[in-house]
């Protein structure tokens, strides 16, 4: 693997990622543009998180399949089934590749990134 086919996963998964943590990431983004309270954003985050997490991790996975098909598309010319079948290879790889490095990514992104901005903002403990 190559430094630009690394980088053009990043590219692919990051949007999908972002979106799957807005469960935690839209109350930091109140309370960092002052438009909300810690005590609001900390509640905010308890239901986001508890009640709706699968919903925006499902919504992330929608946005990660028709980035997949995008990118395919746009990228490798893969347009038909007949020309996916010939690179069967290359589009399963390239599934599996971006599946891996979207998971990855969001359990960073989210359990890392978003927890500890959480706690220096003071949502979270």
């Amino acid at each position: 693997m190559t430094l630009r086919s690394l980088k053009e996963l990043i590219k692919i998964s990051s949007f999908p990622v972002v979106i799957a943590s807005l469960c935690c990431l839209s109350p930091l983004v109140l309370v960092l543009f002052g438009l909300s309270t810690v005590s609001f954003a900390s509640s905010l985050s308890d239901t986001l998180y508890g009640d709706y997490k699968w919903i925006f991790r499902g919504v992330g996975l929608i946005l990660l399949t028709f980035s997949i098909l995008l990118y395919l598309r746009r990228s490798k010319k893969i347009c038909t089934l007949k020309q996916a079948k010939r690179r069967l290879n290359e589009v399963v790889n390239t599934i599996l590749l971006v599946l891996i490095v979207g998971v990855f990514g969001y359990m960073f992104f989210l359990y890392v990134v978003v927890h500890y901005a959480g706690v220096f903002l003071g949502i979270w403990t």
